[in-house]
């Protein structure tokens, strides 16, 4: 008899599952100080921290203050959300972003120079932008797909941000609609599959409407199935949201 996920003990399960592997997000044009600070303070719970907070980079002195003693890295995102084709504008805009003590830096690729037929200019952005990084920083590469809609766009997408030396690719800038799909993810998943003999491994995260552990769970069957159970951990794997954590809480029991 297959076991129901929805039982409160697998809820759990999934839940402390799931906890590592969140990137607590704010990217509201309104956060302020005040803001960032309460978002800092969720990111460590009794049960354990999430894997990083995304902001806009102005905030990342207020995170790292806030975050002082902790292990949880701060990601920020940059040519974002428009993904537009300069490339000179997103490497200064990441390399500025480092210098304010990004440890991780959510890139938007040129998804409407692809849609348009021009492949060349999101391969030197991924790769403008990575140097931009340096060794220690780590890029995701969000692809925006349900802009790019076709499973041929996403697949294209995806070759070319790993070979231009991504370190993540991500499904959504959470800004258009639609975000997050199983159907995008299984299409990045099985890119990231076909690349691992060429390159070290690359990462998957799932960006934009995913707010429940019963969604999350979705995105963390499918990267076990193509990827093999030891790949989702907070170094391969990561679900990009805010609403997540209050449920991953309740599930597990320590919701306010």
């Amino acid at each position: 008899m297959a076991t129901d996920p929805h039982t409160p003990a697998n809820l759990r399960r999934i839940a402390q599952r799931l906890l590592p592997l969140i990137d607590l997000t704010s990217l509201n044009d309104n956060d302020d100080a005040a803001v960032i600070e309460r978002l800092c303070a969720r990111a460590r719970t009794p049960a354990g921290n999430v894997a990083a907070v995304c902001i806009h980079a102005p905030h990342i002195p207020v995170a790292k203050r806030a975050l002082a003693g902790s292990d949880v890295p701060i990601a920020t995102v940059t040519n974002f959300p428009a993904g537009a084709a300069d490339v000179e504008a997103a490497a200064d805009e990441t390399r500025a972003a480092v210098a304010l003590g990004a440890d991780e830096v959510d890139v938007v690729f040129p998804y409407g120079a692809l849609i348009a037929g021009d492949r060349a200019v999101g391969l030197e952005l991924v790769k403008a932008a990575k140097a931009a990084c340096g060794p220690k920083v780590l890029l995701k590469v969000i692809l925006e797909t349900g802009q790019l809609r076709t499973p041929q766009l996403i697949r294209a997408a995806s070759e070319i941000a790993i070979a231009g030396g991504a370190d993540f690719i991500k499904t959504s800038t959470g800004k258009t609609q639609p975000g997050a799909s199983l159907e995008a993810a299984e299409v990045m998943l099985d890119a990231i599959a076909a690349a691992r003999g060429q390159r070290r491994w690359v990462g998957f995260k799932a960006s934009g409407g995913v707010r429940t552990v019963s969604e999350a769970q979705a995105y963390l069957a499918l990267a076990d199935r193509i990827l093999g159970e030891g790949f989702a951990s907070a170094a391969n794997f990561r679900i990009g949201a805010s609403a997540l954590l209050d449920d991953v809480l309740i599930c597990l029991g320590l919701a306010d």
